[in-house]
């Protein structure tokens, strides 16, 4: 990712804080924008992120979307948005929980970063990506799922 790239974050939770603090230490695109329901986590990690950068020197710009419209023309859209699997909960729920949470989120990226390439996350990842790929109408090339390696 070259600079002057702007990423959207929807999720800062565990990955999507992940996500955008190696963007940030790597100077890897000039701005952050996380997006996460609980505005106030967002903002309390943004600062540390902007404060980290400094310290390296890294001139990436962090930022809070408190509205998905604030995620306007961005270049990627990372998406790790989504409840977790609870105790007691089947892999159905959670389809059907975490389908839901994407079908919002992926109007939001649509309708204002709609040259973006959206990255999903969010689990489970094979089914969330094609929800995404069909909310959004982007092209297949667009639409791109991200997994890692759990031990």
């Amino acid at each position: 990712m070259s600079e002057g790239k702007r990423v959207g974050i929807v999720g800062a939770g565990n990955v999507g804080a992940t996500v955008a603090y190696s963007l940030v230490m790597l100077g890897a695109c000039h701005e952050v924008i996380l997006r996460d329901n609980k505005i106030d986590v967002a903002r309390g990690k943004a600062l540390d992120m902007s404060q980290a950068a400094s310290a390296v020197r890294s001139h990436t710009v962090v930022k809070v979307a408190q509205e998905m419209s604030d995620l306007i023309d961005c270049d990627v859209v990372v998406i790790t948005a989504g409840s977790p699997r609870l105790p007691g909960m089947s892999r159905d729920d959670l389809l059907m929980i975490n389908a839901k949470i994407t079908r919002e989120v992926i109007q939001g990226v649509a309708k204002y970063s709609p040259d973006a390439i959206i990255i999903m996350v969010s689990n489970p990842l094979d089914a969330m990506t094609y929800v995404a790929l069909k909310e959004s109408g982007f092209d297949r090339s667009r639409v791109i799922g991200m997994a890692g390696i759990l031990r």
